[in-house]
């Protein structure tokens, strides 16, 4: 499809304000620019606190008006000028974390919060700035992930592995937990505590390291919820936190030698006591990945990081090639996908329904949990 058949307008799920519940409207079709390719989207996912960025409980800074969003699994429609690689018809991942070309570390998430730098404030206000609750989205080149669709869809006769479009879209959440246990570079056969384990991140977390070879501790307060997440693997042990340092210590450290800790806390775990289990449990030279949300300070075992060479590395979401090196450990079936590997469709809805998606979200939080709007 080249630019000239996009049609004129498209439907797109558009935030006015804060206080203001964001409407269906219909809006000029984006056409492609150099450096950009134009998506049909076919579905997009939600997150489990996206009511919260929406209506201002969580103060995430973002433009307005707004076309909200964020990753999703399309067709290309159209592409500019200097695609070399993308062709309409393609069935691509879109990925929603946008960087700056001229420099990577400036970046935004699309449709959800604009970034704390003149530059990333300038991407989502101009170029990018509308996302993918939308029958059309403008992205760039590079976030439009060419996916082999013959692996992923065709049947297991054909040789492939009958997922479905709706599974693909798990890849956002897997990504993010790539991110982090790469960038502390998990080895085979080792063994990484990852906690809290039983929300989206942390079971894809679980998913992320059995994949790439190693063992998991699962660490969570809802012991039903660690239980299904072990069900899917028999390399995930469970602990569930106690509150008391010296007992959590113990626990962890009667499953053996551990190499890694993945902590994905969120704002409230703040005061938790498995953040500074989780360091203590480590062996010598062991690697700490903190991808969390908590915004305050955290106290931490100095002597003990100091003592035992630990090392501490914080990790916003991954690096481009992530995605590519993701994709694969799927292609050739390390990674699962589906209904097989404990992930669960909670339902799909219209642009319309966007409030009982937000609301499905929100009630449906755990691992593998998935809700998606299909425009």
């Amino acid at each position: 499809m080249s630019s000239e058949t996009l049609p004129p307008t498209h439907r797109a799920l558009v935030l006015t304000s804060r206080s203001q519940p964001a409407e269906v409207k219909t809006i000029p079709t984006p056409r492609p620019t150099p450096g950009s390719a134009v998506v049909r989207v076919l579905v997009s996912g939600v997150l489990s606190y996206s009511r919260d960025i929406y209506d201002g409980t969580r103060a995430y800074p973002f433009p307005t008006p707004l076309v909200i969003g964020t990753g999703a699994i399309g067709r290309v429609a159209a592409v500019g000028p200097d695609a070399t690689l993308l062709t309409p018809g393609q069935l691509v991942y879109v990925d929603l974390l946008i960087r700056g070309r001229d420099d990577p570390s400036v970046a935004f998430l699309s449709g959800i919060a604009e970034g704390f730098t003149d530059g990333s404030r300038k991407l989502m206000h101009g170029e990018w700035r509308d996302s993918t609750y939308a029958e059309y989205v403008k992205a760039p080149l590079e976030n439009c992930i060419a996916l082999n669709e013959k692996r992923l869809l065709g049947t297991i006769d054909d040789g492939g592995l009958g997922y479905l479009v709706e599974d693909l879209m798990h890849i956002g959440t897997l990504l993010v937990a790539y991110g982090g246990l790469k960038d502390i570079d998990l080895k085979p056969g080792e063994t990484v505590i990852v906690a809290p384990a039983t929300g989206s991140f942390g079971g894809a977390a679980a998913a992320v390291a059995i994949a790439m070879g190693a063992k998991v501790i699962a660490v969570g307060r809802n012991l039903d919820a660690l239980k299904k997440l072990a069900a899917t693997s028999p390399r995930i042990e469970i602990m569930q936190m106690m509150g008391d340092v010296e007992k959590e210590v113990k626990a962890l450290q009667e499953f053996g030698t551990i190499d890694a800790f993945f902590d994905i806390s969120p704002d409230l775990a703040a005061k938790s006591t498995h953040i500074k289990s989780g360091i203590l449990a480590l062996r010598h030279s062991g690697r700490v990945s903190l991808m969390g949300g908590i915004r305050e300070d955290v106290a931490l075992p100095y002597r003990t990081i100091m003592h035992q060479n630990l090392q501490l590395k914080g990790k916003w979401m991954y690096e481009r090639e992530d995605i590519g090196a993701l994709i694969k450990l799927i292609d050739i079936g390390f990674l699962k996908l589906g209904e097989n590997a404990g992930q669960r469709l909670v339902g799909k809805f219209g642009l319309e329904d966007w409030k009982s998606a937000f609301d499905a979200a929100t009630e449906n939080p755990g691992p593998g949990e998935r809700v998606l709007i299909a425009p």
